[in-house]
């Protein structure tokens, strides 16, 4: 008799557990798909049979015709917002109900991930982008484009010196030393080239710090996911000792010279300790040079440093270094493999592009400028169509830090009230991908943003660096470099396909990026003068 209660007891227990969560959004009115259990709409990138980015087109795809439908994370319930003016209405006209992102790592388990912008929740993270908006306005970007302009002259005499007329490359290794060494140089203050030294220490620390495919990592991630008061509990940390030391050791030297000596350099160390002495101001009006259809305005709501007590310590110092050293080191180097890709892939585009090139660098004298740069509108369009394509992430959530409510539009839907931790999310790739917005999606067409055509683009169907008070800080900082380097690159060379090009595309399912499933490997092929 007793065995049947305790069995009943179990059914009921995981049923509560496990299966009636992903009821979650039918019980609220919301179309979903068809969860699997316990893995929910992750089970297949948990499988290796989709990449993250074929998960979302899944769940983007799976309820056609609605402003919004529900997927879950595992167990979580996650509302994918699809309708532009949604998406607006959530990101910024009630941003004070969606200010923060899910997180994942727990502040005291491992400070330098919890401190870093992305992580911050609330009232701190509000004081903290308020303080470091300013170091990344237009005109912080001509500051520090000295130091992205070295790295990109560096990284071509690398290849110029070989006396190749053809170099086969595997573009991603190729594009996060460039990357490294760049925000080695602009964040922590330290020269590297790590082409010539492929072993140096900050390269090899970098990689160490940025590679989530290990068994331990996942293992981190999974046991926050699964059992989050435990790991919390244990102070499990993302970061190993040794790399966490590293970058603090590399912040706190640099400091103390640049203390000792009085030195000064353009790069975000320096404008992080002008903040901590004297604090940074937005200036009242910005350049009025174009920085990039892609680059996202600063919000009001970041610029009001009213109330602001934000303590830039030398481990915030390293926190934020930190955190941008992550967005550069992977994201901008795949923007850079997937706009090399798409180069090699369409000749004409190519050809065009080399074209722009060369007349700037004669308009230059030989010797480019800032501004010169930015004049470039056809390198703009082809930036802005390969972050379309491929966009730096597939997805942004938002949570839900009080009550919100949906509101009908259409007699099919009835209200949808959030609950304070409800999650939210933005499918990026899905947007972008959709050909109600982008007609045949799967072509790459710089022309998408051309003078005529860019003005018809809704601002909330392109969406590379987010939206809202919450968007990405450094879209500046990545669009200034991936241009810079592709106009050194292509001073000299071109990209061309070679054996080992992967035609078309795949990417992989083995990791969370996106990356190609063989690789990136390319040809650069030294240009003929004539």
């Amino acid at each position: 008799m007793w065995w049947i209660v305790i069995a009943v007891a179990a059914l009921a227990v995981g049923y509560w557990l496990l299966i009636r969560p992903h009821r979650y959004w039918l019980e609220k009115g919301v179309k979903q798909g068809t969860p699997a259990f316990i893995l929910g709409d992750n089970w297949g990138t948990v499988l290796r049979k989709q990449s993250l980015a074929e998960m979302v087109m899944m769940v983007y795809n799976a309820c056609p015709n609605t402003r919004y439908s529900g997927f879950y994370q595992f167990l979580l319930p996650t509302l994918l917002l699809k309708d532009p003016e949604l998406i607006k209405q959530i990101t910024v006209k009630d941003f004070d109900h969606f200010l923060d992102h899910r997180s994942i790592i727990p502040e005291n388990s491992d400070p330098l991930w919890g401190n870093n912008l992305f992580s911050l929740t609330g009232k701190k993270w509000r004081e903290m982008r308020t303080t470091l908006s300013p170091a990344f306005t237009s005109s912080k970007m001509k500051y520090m484009f000295t130091l992205i302009s070295q790295s990109g002259e560096q990284f071509v005499k690398y290849f110029l010196k070989q006396d190749q007329d053809l170099i086969t490359v595997e573009m991603k290794d190729t594009f996060t030393r460039f990357t490294n060494d760049v925000i080695a140089n602009t964040a922590f203050g330290v020269e590297c080239d790590s082409l010539g030294d492929r072993t140096n220490e900050f390269y090899m620390m970098g990689k160490e710090a940025t590679n989530f495919n290990g068994f331990w990592k996942n293992f981190k991630f999974f046991g926050y996911i699964f059992v989050p008061k435990l790991f919390k509990f244990l102070k499990v940390s993302l970061f190993s000792r040794q790399v966490g030391e590293f970058f603090r050791n590399v912040v706190k030297s640099n400091i103390r010279s640049r203390e000792k000596h009085g030195f000064v350099r353009p790069d975000m160390i320096h404008l992080l300790l002008e903040a901590r002495k004297n604090g940074l101001k937005h200036e009242e009006t910005e350049p009025l040079q174009d920085t990039g259809f892609a680059t996202v305005a600063e919000s009001e709501v970041n610029k009001n440093p009213k109330n602001t007590k934000v303590e830039i310590t030398d481990e915030v110092i390293t926190s934020q270094a930190l955190i941008f050293f992550f967005a550069g080191f992977d994201a901008v180097s795949a923007l850079m493999c997937f706009m090399s890709h798409e180069l090699a892939v369409n000749p004409d585009v190519q050809t065009r592009l080399i074209q722009e090139v060369d007349d700037t660098l004669e308009a230059c004298e030989g010797k480019l400028t800032y501004e010169a740069l930015l004049g470039m509108k056809y390198l703009d369009m082809v930036v802005s169509e390969s972050l379309r394509k491929w966009p730096n992430a597939v997805g942004v959530d938002r949570v839900c830090t009080k009550p919100y409510t949906i509101e009908p539009k259409y007699p099919d839907e009835r209200p949808i009230h959030l609950e304070k931790d409800d999650v939210v999310w933005v499918p990026i790739f899905g947007i972008h991908r959709d050909p109600q917005h982008y007609p045949e999606p799967e072509r790459f067409d710089p022309e998408r943003f051309n003078d005529k055509n860019k003005g018809n683009i809704n601002p909330y169907t392109y969406l590379p660096f987010g939206s809202g008070p919450r968007n990405c800080i450094g879209s500046r900082f990545a669009l200034l470099e991936t241009k810079a380097l592709f106009f050194y690159i292509l001073s000299h060379f071109e990209f061309v396909p070679v054996e080992k090009t992967q035609i078309p595309l795949v990417l992989s399912r083995k990791s969370i990026n996106l990356v190609a499933e063989k690789g990136f490997w390319l040809g650069l092929k030294r240009r003929s003068r004539i």
